[in-house]
């Protein structure tokens, strides 16, 4: 057994020799299946035999001129347009089967309801670009006057402003707790001369204002049928021609709550200013409130304020107003405009403003909410401060 394993074994020569022919096998093999450099430049003259035809036929095709580049453009702004023009018209047919119903339920909910003078039903809502409705009391008459005297066009001025721009501006202010009495005559005579309230079916008051602004949303809505309604106080200073300005940037969007956002302290303590009642409902002590409009003049499009009208029974009031207008729109696809131009100080600020040729849209002093002395000073916030007595009929809108 031992000789026949030795004698099956391979010699070293042997092994040395098989691997010798081995490696010229290989080499016998890769040489023929090696290519001649040439080949590869005759490949890659052919390719660029290949792109100079593929580029020569680039060339020859037309180009596109710069006219016709400019209409395609022009074509993409008009799609553009045409997207948003839907969108707005969808929330326009929204928002009209909204107002038949509101105008259903205001007979049930004590709201204002335009009649024809021949009783022939009700009439139809007038269009607008904007309705103001600049909030007044009993006691404002002298502010009234000075804002007549400043930014508020009289007689047949206001009249055309309404026809030809589209802006309504209207005092806006409820009644006494003795309806007919002495306070409601006055307001009758005084807009017997000046044609420039709006009357609401509201009990005046200081702590009802929650409940005036949304009677107020309310019958504006459902009087004038504008892109926006914008709620000022009577000791605020406004340039009318940059409020329209401003509001028309964002008129092709459905959804817009534009003032000065703000986010203050939730104030607990009994006996303060701007006690807040409900604080609880905002958290622990010293939370401060969710983003909203401060309250001396801001800016809501035609479906919030129909939104406020069709859901005013519902909607919760706050000790504040502005605190209030804010809860309205959470949980709401609204998108908040934060406008620093509507709540300028008075001069030196929006003088200085005016001069470097940002002028404000209103102003007011915030210490006083309000401008401070409004009746002596408004027309000296005017003279500093205005757009001038033309730039409302200049705006485009």
């Amino acid at each position: 057994m031992r000789g026949r394993s030795s004698g099956g074994s391979f010699s070293p020569k042997l092994i040395v020799l098989l691997c010798v022919a081995s490696f010229c096998i290989g080499m016998l093999f890769t040489n023929r299946m090696w290519s001649n450099p040439d080949t590869y430049d005759d490949i890659d003259l052919t390719h660029k035999r290949e792109l100079q035809v593929v580029s020569q036929d680039c060339e020859d095709k037309p180009k596109v001129e710069n006219g016709e580049s400019r209409d395609i453009m022009g074509e993409v702004a008009k799609t553009h347009q045409a997207i948003q023009s839907l969108d707005k018209t969808i929330s326009s047919l929204e928002m009209e089967l909204a107002v038949a119903r509101t105008a259903k339920s205001a007979n049930l909910n004590g709201l204002p309801v335009l009649e024809k003078p021949d009783g022939q039903g009700s009439e139809v809502r007038q269009k607008a670009f904007v309705v103001i409705g600049i909030n007044t009391a009993f006691s404002s008459r002298k502010r009234r006057d000075s804002v007549r005297e400043t930014w508020l066009p009289q007689g047949s001025k206001l009249k055309q402003l309404e026809e030809k721009k589209g802006i309504v501006i209207r005092f806006v202010i409820g009644h006494s707790v003795t309806p007919g009495g002495i306070l409601d005559r006055a307001i009758d005579s005084e807009d017997a001369q000046h044609h420039d309230f709006l009357r609401l079916e509201h009990v005046e008051g200081y702590h009802e204002l929650s409940a005036k602004t949304k009677t107020y949303f309310s019958t504006a809505v459902a009087k004038w049928d504008a892109d926006f309604y914008v709620k000022v106080d009577d000791d605020v200073h406004v340039n009318l021609g940059m409020l329209a300005t401003t509001l028309a940037r964002y008129r092709s969007k459905p959804r817009i709550y534009i003032g000065c956002m703000k986010s203050g302290p939730v104030l607990a303590q009994k006996g303060v200013k701007y006690h807040e009642p409900e604080y609880w409902k905002f958290g622990e002590e010293g939370n401060r409130y969710f983003r909203h409009a401060t309250g001396q003049i801001y800016a809501i499009s035609k479906d919030l304020a129909t939104y406020i009208s069709i859901n005013s029974q519902i909607l919760h009031r706050y000790a504040n107003e502005d605190v209030s207008l804010g809860s309205w729109f959470i949980g709401l696809d609204v998108e908040h405009i934060d406008e620093r131009s509507m709540c300028c100080g008075t001069p030196p600020d929006c003088e200085w403003k005016a001069q470097a040729g940002n002028v404000c849209v209103a102003s007011f002093d915030w210490t006083c909410s309000g401008i401070c002395k409004s009746v002596e000073r408004l027309k000296e916030v005017h003279r500093t401060c205005s757009e001038g007595d033309g730039a409302v009929w200049n705006t485009l809108i």
